[in-house]
Formats: structure tokens, C-alpha cells, sequence
């Protein structure tokens, strides 16, 4: 079955043009050049991990494909970001907008103070995505069942999302960000902390998530990085390294710096 599933994998990276295509992006904060000259294009149908030491640029750089760093005011960037054919950064593009097409997952699950019912459809109502009660309830329902956490909440929905265990939230949170149906869904080290098997949930779940979006997850754990992702993008010292098939960098990189960082000596 998971020979299947990376053969499946492997089709879907060959068909069609990139998702995300990221064009010489540099980002500074004032005179610090966090992100220097990054290109990189993003495949559908897959998972795609940024890894590489703290302070290396990855979550700079995740940031940047939804404008969260719009957020900071000292924040400067340059270069492209197309989104298929539109480039995100056009003065045209509304960032709340964008948002709603490229959701985000956090570090820490970060459920609103509302009931779990009201979490997923807060961004489905904002958006204007259902025309009627019975229309929002379908949504919410849906999402939580992408989320694989609906068996678990459906007789909930009305209790603060607050009250659930850290691997819940963080899945309701997944479902949050999948209810306005975005094309590309990014995850910023979205298990560092859950407990192992809270942990196992969320893998298995990214792993089916692939297959209706662009995923592109910030991990810490190297393990989780060759468990789960496709392609794998190494970053250092606010460089792109090496970007390519996972298990090519993983057994055999082509920059010394990337084996030094997977084997343990940079990090």
C-alpha cells in the first residue's frame, strides 16, 4: 500500500505546471537580510518540507507565500511570488483574500475562544462561502471530516474548541484553515507540540490532505520531514541549499552543507 501511495506521489509531481513559483524573493528586517535570493517551484499534490537550523530562513520564507509578513512593519521584500499564473505581491491582490486561498496552521494550536462549530465556520462566513444555514452546516461538517476529527467533536459542536486535547485542536485548527476550501495549505512545525501519537494523527492526516492540496509544512524533525513530504527544501543561514526528492537529499545531497546538517555535524 505505501509503495502505492509514493508511486501515486510520483505521478501527481509530473503532471501539470507548479502551484507556487517563487522567484529571487529576498525578505529584510531594517538592515538584517533574513531571506537571501530564494527560487523555488512548488509542486500540487504533494508535501513539501522546508528544514534546516533555527534561524535558518524556513518559516521567514513560509510566511512569505500567504504575506504574513505583511504583519511586520519593518519588513521589506523582493522578488516574485506566482500563485499558478498571479504573482501574491501585486498591489492588486487583497491579502485577506489570499489568505482564504492559502490557509495556515501554527506551531501551537491556536482554536479561537468559540465553539468548535463556530471556529470552522468563521473563515466560510467572512468569505461569504455559504448562502444559508444548512449550506454552512454541510461546510463545517466536511471540513472536520478532512480534518479527521469529526467522529470526535460531531455531538461538541457547541463546546469552546478551548476544551479539547492539544492533537484536537491542533486538527480543528486543520479544519479552520481547509473550510474556505484554499488551494494550498501551509503548516509552520505544526506537531512540535503534540505528544507522539497526536503526532502520528496529524502525519497520517497531512498525508491525505496531499492529494486535495498543495501542502507545504516547516518541520524541525528531519524523521517527520522523510516520513511525510515529497520534496524537501533545505535552508541555511537565509539561503535555499538544496531543494529536490526527498529521498534524494536525505541519501544522497548534492551540497556538503546538507549532508552535514542530516548526518548532525551543522545544526
Amino acid at each position: 500500500m505505501k509503495d502505492q501511495l509514493n508511486s501515486d506521489r510520483e505521478a501527481s509531481l509530473s503532471n501539470g505546471m507548479p502551484k507556487i513559483t517563487a522567484e529571487n524573493v529576498n525578505v529584510y528586517y531594517e538592515e538584517v537580510h533574513a531571506l537571501k535570493d530564494v527560487s523555488v517551484k512548488i509542486e500540487q499534490n504533494a508535501v513539501t518540507a522546508f528544514i534546516g537550523p533555527s534561524g535558518c530562513g524556513k518559516s521567514t520564507f513560509l510566511r512569505c507565500l500567504n504575506r504574513m509578513n505583511d504583519t511586520i512593519d519593518i519588513c521589506k521584500i523582493t522578488g516574485r511570488i506566482l500563485l499558478e499564473n498571479e504573482d501574491i505581491y501585486d498591489a492588486k491582490v487583497d491579502p485577506v483574500q489570499l489568505r482564504a486561498k492559502v490557509g495556515m496552521v501554527f506551531q501551537k494550536p491556536n482554536p479561537f475562544p468559540k465553539s468548535v462549530y463556530d471556529n470552522i465556520a468563521y473563515g466560510p462566513r467572512i468569505h461569504g462561502l455559504a448562502s444559508d444555514k444548512s449550506e454552512l452546516d454541510d461546510i463545517v461538517e466536511q471540513s472536520l471530516r478532512r480534518a479527521a476529527i469529526w467522529d470526535e467533536v460531531k455531538d461538541r459542536l457547541d463546546a469552546p474548541g478551548t476544551g479539547l486535547s492539544g492533537g484536537q485542536q491542533q486538527r480543528v485548527c486543520i479544519a479552520r484553515a481547509i473550510a474556505t476550501s484554499p488551494d494550498v495549505l501551509l503548516m509552520d512545525e505544526p506537531c512540535s507540540a503534540l505528544d507522539p501519537i497526536a503526532t502520528a494523527q496529524v502525519e497520517e492526516l497531512i498525508d491525505e490532505l496531499r492529494q486535495n492540496f498543495c501542502v507545504v509544512i516547516v518541520t524541525h524533525s528531519m524523521q517527520q520531514a522523510a516520513r511525510v513530504s515529497h520534496r524537501t527544501a533545505f535552508f541555511h543561514l537565509g539561503s535555499l541549499v538544496e531543494f529536490g526528492d526527498t529521498e534524494k537529499i536525505f541519501t544522497n545531497p548534492e551540497d556538503p552543507r546538507t549532508e552535514s546538517y542530516i548526518t548532525g555535524r551543522i545544526g
